[in-house]
């Protein structure tokens, strides 16, 4: 009995080993597996008509400190939305540029000091063709960058929209992993087996959607993980998964944001019909949508305010003067139609003179407009005045002299619309679609005949002499406007997260590019710390249940001792048996 006791334990011995052999050798091979952790054989004593027969094995887990794996999910969303945030911001600031100690950078502040240059150079000479050229070519090369850079702003804004659909779909597959393991761990505890390495398996995932979004979890009484959103919207209930939805808009137009409807052409995110962009406010996609809706929308607004104000400064200047000499018609940007109301201040006249093509005055006329009520009675004066034609076409106001000479004009008093008559009607404006940056253009006929710019003033005293010069060649009034209209403070808005300031254009873009370089720099610290926080937790986490290569390393040897001497006590006890046998029969 005794014999058969020893040969018993001696085999639940073998069979407990060879099970720590199996487990110990997993530990070592997924040493470097993501997310795993050691596992470890819980043994118990073999019973056999109430005396001890040797050993079984009980159970095989792993040690999981679930404090601690809470504290990484967490730290895992904050890290997703930190690298998130950081990327983000290192693109704006790579489309904004650095701002340039010279006039040779190709920032927008620079860029701004350089066309003041070149309008300081016209104004010694403003009938120098090249230097028309310059002012001109300088002023679309700011015009080419402000409309590159909001553009640039979209698409990022695009892709932000479009990364957001990639990591739904991300999410939506690790919420199928999970349902997936909790019936193949359910399965698994009916079977008496082991749920180690499926729970390493969930938690894995489940990691993955907190890098992705903020979620809430727990496990039920039966080991079934369950999440739900912040708003407590279900993902994963009980064997029921809730996938989201979100359909990624192809691009993304300034002005665009999404409002909770998606008839504003970007979608929201919905669960089970629920939209819940607003409860994802971490992760990944938590970044993603605050890039989409909120830092990238204030850097296109604080772009969109330097050219609203720097269309509207220049334009104001060039409506008060003429190209010398004047150009044979005036093409006004404003959109009007003849029936358009109007309603002129008391005492409004227009100067309109017509000059030969070399810029000498043929004639002119002062042009009372207080009693007109609406635009067709501005034509109506105009085509009054002998020599010129005045027209809608295409929607705007033009005018020009029908002896194919030259036409300047001038407000002498009152205002339309609270402005002069010229930048009324926009007629003699540099900037078109100045409104945004990514409409703002230098006139498509100034870019083609810089002699178009204005440089000086039609006359307004009392009486004009005919055979003058309607702009004298000398009369830089305007670029000098011009020059000091950029240089000197203006008054901006609040914008973004610039504050309402008084400044130059220059400083102003400046100021734009510093605020995002700042914030660039202060979203890759705060990338690296939450990365950094991470990595300890797992660090801990590794530590505590991780696999010890040496530990187990060791065990294995050990464990292999042990099934030396299990094997001999089994070859013993059958010699002892075999000698046994052999004496009984002799």
């Amino acid at each position: 009995m005794s014999l058969n006791i020893a040969i018993s334990s001696a085999v639940s011995s073998l069979l407990a080993i060879e099970k720590q052999l199996a487990v110990a050798s997993a530990n070592v091979s997924n040493a470097t597996v993501n997310g795993y952790t050691a596992k470890s054989v819980t043994l118990e004593t073999q019973v056999t008509n109430g005396g001890g027969s040797g050993v079984d094995v009980a159970a095989i887990t792993s040690s999981v400190n679930k404090y601690l794996l809470k504290d990484i999910l967490s730290a895992t969303t904050a890290a997703g939305a930190d690298s998130t945030t950081s990327d983000y911001y290192t693109s704006l600031q790579n489309l904004l540029g650095e701002v340039s100690d010279s006039t040779s950078g190709s920032d927008l502040s620079s860029q701004l000091t350089k066309l003041s240059t070149a309008l300081q150079n016209l104004e010694a000479t403003p009938d120098d063709v090249s230097l028309k050229n310059q002012v001109v070519n300088d002023l679309d090369d700011l015009a080419a960058n402000l409309r590159s850079t909001s553009n640039g702003i979209q698409d990022l804004r695009t892709q932000a929209d479009q990364e957001i659909g990639d990591k739904v779909t991300e999410v939506n597959s690790a919420l199928d992993n999970i349902n997936d393991l909790n019936k193949q761990i359910a399965l698994a505890k009916s079977r008496g087996e082991s749920t180690a390495d499926l729970e390493d398996q969930r938690n894995t995932a489940l990691q993955t959607i907190a890098g992705d979004m903020n979620v809430s979890s727990y496990t039920d009484s039966n080991d079934q993980l369950h999440i739900f959103t912040a708003g407590n919207q279900a993902l994963l209930n009980g064997t029921v998964v809730n996938h989201l939805s979100h359909s990624a808009a192809s691009s993304i137009s300034d002005g665009v944001v999404y409002s909770g409807s998606s008839g504003t052409g970007i979608s929201g995110i919905y669960v089970a019909g629920t939209d819940i962009t607003s409860q994802i406010t971490g992760g990944n996609i938590g970044a993603l949508i605050d890039m989409r809706d909120n830092t990238l929308v204030k850097a296109q607004d604080e772009l969109d305010n330097l050219a609203s104000g720097l269309s509207s400064a220049v334009n104001a200047v060039t409506n008060q003067g003429s190209a010398s000499p004047p150009p044979s018609s005036l093409t006004g940007t404003t959109t009007v139609a003849a029936t358009d109301a109007i309603s002129p201040a008391s005492g409004t006249t227009l100067r309109v003179a017509l000059t030969d093509s070399s810029g000498k005055i043929t004639s002119y006329q002062d042009v009372d407009l207080s009693s007109a009520t609406s635009v067709q009675d501005v034509l109506d004066s105009l085509n009054a005045i002998s020599g010129v034609t005045a027209s809608i076409t295409d929607g705007h106001l033009a005018i020009s002299n029908s002896s194919g000479g030259g036409v300047a004009i001038s407000t002498l008093s009152g205002t339309v619309g609270g402005t002069d008559v010229s930048s009324y009607f926009g007629l003699n404006d540099v900037v078109t679609g100045g409104s945004s940056a990514q409409t703002f253009s230098v006139r498509s006929d100034l870019l083609s005949n810089s002699s178009l710019l204005s440089t000086g003033k039609l006359s307004q005293s009392a009486t004009l002499t005919v055979g003058d010069t309607a702009i004298g060649a000398s009369d830089a009034s305007i670029v000098t406007s011009l020059y000091n209209t950029l240089t000197s403070s203006n008054n901006f808005a609040a914008a973004g997260w610039l504050g309402s300031t008084s400044t130059s254009f220059s400083s102003y873009a400046a100021n734009l590019i510093s605020d995002i370089a700042t914030r660039s720099s202060n979203a890759t610290s705060d990338a690296t710390a939450s990365a950094a926080s991470l990595n300890t937790l797992t660090t801990s986490f590794s530590n505590q249940s991780g696999v010890n290569t040496d530990e187990q390393t060791a065990l294995i040897s050990q464990l292999q001792s042990y099934y030396a001497a299990s094997a001999q006590v089994i070859s013993t006890a059958n010699a002892m048996f075999t000698s046994l046998i052999n004496a009984v029969a002799s």
